[in-house]
This record gives C-alpha cells, sequence and structure tokens, in this order.
C-alpha cells in the first residue's frame, strides 16, 4: 500500500464538517500530516447527490494516494466510494443497512449542529440508499473499522459481521459518537499510511 496523500472524511446522518470527529480528524491531520490534502464536504441529504458531490470533488485526486474515513452513514458511503476508486477506507461505528434503518426518518429533519438548520428526507432516497449497497462484494482496498459494542443506534454485532474481513477494532462499550475517537487517531493514521 502506498502513502496517502488525499484523505476524504464523510460525516453521517444529520452531521456535519463541524462533528467532533470530522473536526479531531482534521486538527489531527493537520498537526502530524500537513502535507496531505483534506476534504471532508457537507453532504446532501440525497445519497445519489451526495456520491456525486464527493465523485466531482475527488476526480482529480490520485487513485493509488487516496483513502476515505466514514463516520455511520458516512461509514457506508466510505464502502461505496472504497469500492469505485479502490483506496484504503476507515468505517466508524458504520450503518449497514441504512435503507432500512432510515425509513422511519422520511420527512423535514434537523441538523445536529444547528437545529436551525432543516432538511427533508425524502422517500425516493431509500432506494439511492438500496443502489449504494457493496455488502456482498469483496474489498477493493484494505479496510478497517472501529466498532463500539455500546453503540445505541446500531447494532455491533451487524457491523462486525459486515465488516469480518476489515482490520476490526471492537470496543467494549463506548458509544455511537464514539468519544474516545481521539486515542484511536495515531491507528488509523498508521492504518491509512498518511504521507
Amino acid at each position: 500500500m502506498t502513502t496517502t496523500t488525499h484523505l476524504l472524511y464523510l460525516h453521517g446522518f444529520r452531521s456535519s464538517p463541524q462533528s467532533a470527529k470530522a473536526r479531531q480528524m482534521a486538527a489531527y491531520v493537520a498537526q502530524h500530516h500537513p502535507g496531505v490534502t483534506w476534504w471532508c464536504p457537507q453532504l446532501p441529504p440525497s445519497p445519489r447527490a451526495a456520491m456525486e458531490l464527493v465523485a466531482q470533488g475527488t476526480a482529480a485526486w490520485p487513485g493509488g494516494s487516496m483513502a476515505v474515513v466514514g463516520s455511520s452513514l458516512g461509514g457506508f458511503y466510505a464502502s461505496w466510494v472504497a469500492q469505485q476508486r479502490a483506496c484504503p477506507s476507515v468505517m466508524l461505528n458504520p450503518a449497514v443497512h441504512p435503507a432500512r434503518d432510515l425509513a422511519r426518518y422520511i420527512g423535514e429533519q434537523t441538523s445536529w449542529h444547528d437545529p436551525a438548520e432543516r432538511f427533508f428526507f425524502r422517500e425516493e432516497y431509500i432506494a439511492e440508499l438500496q443502489a449504494l449497497q457493496t455488502d456482498g462484494a469483496p474489498p477493493a482496498a484494505p479496510e478497517m473499522a472501529i466498532i463500539a459494542k455500546g453503540d445505541e443506534v446500531l447494532d455491533w454485532r451487524e457491523m462486525a459481521a459486515r465488516y469480518a474481513a476489515a482490520q476490526v477494532t471492537l470496543l467494549e462499550g463506548g458509544e455511537h459518537a464514539l468519544l474516545c475517537f481521539a486515542d484511536h487517531l495515531p491507528a488509523v493514521s498508521r492504518f491509512l499510511r498518511l504521507a
């Protein structure tokens, strides 16, 4: 595996680049790997539009030295990006069946980091999520997954089964937000071989 010169971070459902994990990762990269190109876009609610934005934004990135990190729904997206670009990926409490789990959220939603910011999660987004499923396909590049057994949103057993081929760090407790993420940044950096 070559060193990573370009790193994409994908946030979760109702989240943003202002999430604690995104900001921690950005600060770590800036401090320890200042030569790495970092991008954490605000993803639109439409999964298709989100992946089109990512594809456009990374089109000029060198395929052999890019990597992706994703949290929750962003972890699901990261697996899709990793398949498309054959690049290493790190999933943080990744959503495994978002088409099933997000069906109950159809309608108006608020952003975690700015409750005044609202968006509409449409019914057609479920089919868009189904179109991005990658489970069943062998990993196109090395994968790492950090999974908390204490996740109150997603079932850790589903995550562990989905990423059985990955380098898995299984945390005994924890929570969906992975409040201990900063402790794992050195291991994530080593796994991705950040330049």
